[in-house]
């Protein structure tokens, strides 16, 4: 089994480090963030760090990298306090993938890239029309990461919008029946296959 230190990282070259530690990880969710600026000028972003924060309230998290360029997604939320986060699943994983292209903050990726803006009971972000999971949120707060200067961006949860038979009566969701896919790394999509479902584990 191969042995990987500190000495033999500092070594790496950029993107074969950059490669490794984006998938040796786990999986990793694959979101479309959409937000808008006060003006309505929308945006669209695909994320790997969407994370649970809890439950009650309702709170979900992701990692925004430095702002040292310029970070749409983060300007528009911190603009105008909404934002969207949408499953991305099997159909328009090429069209979520452009997203991360550098686009000008004039160009709307939901135009470049091809996907419809739905805007629902008057909520102030753009949700993707053509996922089957939407979530509506309102920033809540932001923790600098000090070590490398990213930002963990927390949101409640206001709206959230699926087909109630994709919901089971534990009420945990079925997001294999969603075929909402996952991301390995930066580049590689992946498709989960349920293996078994468990009862809540007690001593």
């Amino acid at each position: 089994m191969l042995h990987i230190n500190s000495a033999s990282i500092e070594k790496m070259e950029s993107r074969y480090q950059a490669n490794l530690f984006n998938t040796i990880s786990g999986y990793k969710s694959a979101n479309l963030i959409g937000t808008a600026d006060k003006s309505g000028n929308t945006n669209l972003a695909i994320f790997n760090s969407v994370v649970h924060i809890g439950a009650n309230p309702p709170s979900l998290g992701f990692i925004l990298r430095p702002t040292t360029v310029e970070r749409h997604t983060y300007e528009n939320i911190k603009e105008t306090g909404f934002y969207t986060i949408n499953h991305v699943h099997e159909s328009f994983i090429e069209k979520a993938h452009q997203t991360s292209a550098k686009y000008e903050k004039n160009v709307s990726e939901f135009e470049a890239c091809g996907f419809e803006e739905e805007y629902l009971n008057k909520f102030r972000a753009p949700f993707v029309k053509e996922s089957k999971i939407k979530i509506g949120l309102q920033f809540e707060e932001e923790h600098l990461i000090q070590s490398n200067d990213t930002i963990l961006v927390v949101g409640k949860v206001l709206n959230a919008y699926l087909d109630e038979k994709l919901i089971a009566v534990d009420g945990s969701v079925d997001l294999t029946e969603a075929g909402t896919v996952t991301i390995s790394g930066l580049y590689e999509y992946l498709k989960p296959v349920k293996l078994k479902k468990f009862q809540y584990a007690k001593p």
